[in-house]
């Protein structure tokens, strides 16, 4: 089975969190759940924005680096899967691009910029609002081109008339239908992952 870090959103390790990484455990992954805001949450994606503003990107990045390193020790342990929620997909974007071991990327509600020297071979799958106001067209279709010239596997799935973060039931982006859609394709990516390493 997969060894997953996965990445909170601008709103910080809330319960929607531990949440997808029980759902991903009762699959028999073994999840891990970085806290980079030191325990604290947010209600509004304004308020962790600003939060995020105050600690830096750089800083988020350093702290999301310190916190798989631990993990990264053991040359002959599987690699590893990124995952993250919305700010959270961005950085596990920037740890699997830079991880030459990483087995996979699973990118919720977000993406991150690519270095035009960016080299992988990594399988990605990414899950969307459709339209999404952080991710607009134009950004997604760069993202994509960008990614599978880099050399990238990329799957994208797209939720109609889903909110931003529409896995966490208690946002008002929340959809139901499209959350049970999105950890139902999701599982399979990363069953196909671990049928791969056998």
């Amino acid at each position: 089975m997969a060894q997953i870090v996965l990445f909170h959103s601008a709103y910080g390790l809330r319960p929607a969190v531990h949440a997808a990484a029980d759902r991903l455990r009762a699959e028999g992954h073994q999840v891990h759940t970085p806290d980079l805001y030191d325990g604290r949450t947010f209600d509004t994606v304004e308020e962790g924005m600003d939060h995020r503003d105050e600690i830096t990107n750089d800083e988020l990045l350093r702290r999301a680096v310190t916190a798989v390193a631990p993990l990264l020790t053991d040359p002959a342990a599987p690699g590893l899967v990124y995952a993250g929620f919305s700010l959270g997909a961005a950085l596990a974007q920037n740890l699997a691009l830079a991880d030459e071991r990483a087995r996979g990327l699973l990118l919720l509600h977000g993406t991150s910029d690519i270095r035009e020297d960016a080299t992988t071979g990594i399988p990605v799958q990414l899950h969307l609002a459709d339209p999404d106001p952080f991710e607009p067209e134009d950004w997604l279709n760069a993202w994509y081109l960008n990614l599978t010239r880099a050399g990238a596997d990329v799957e994208v799935h797209r939720y109609r008339g889903a909110g931003h973060l529409y896995t966490d039931p208690q946002l008002p982006d929340f959809d139901a239908e499209a959350a049970e859609q999105t950890w139902r394709i999701a599982l399979a990516f990363l069953a196909e992952l671990d049928a791969a390493e056998s």
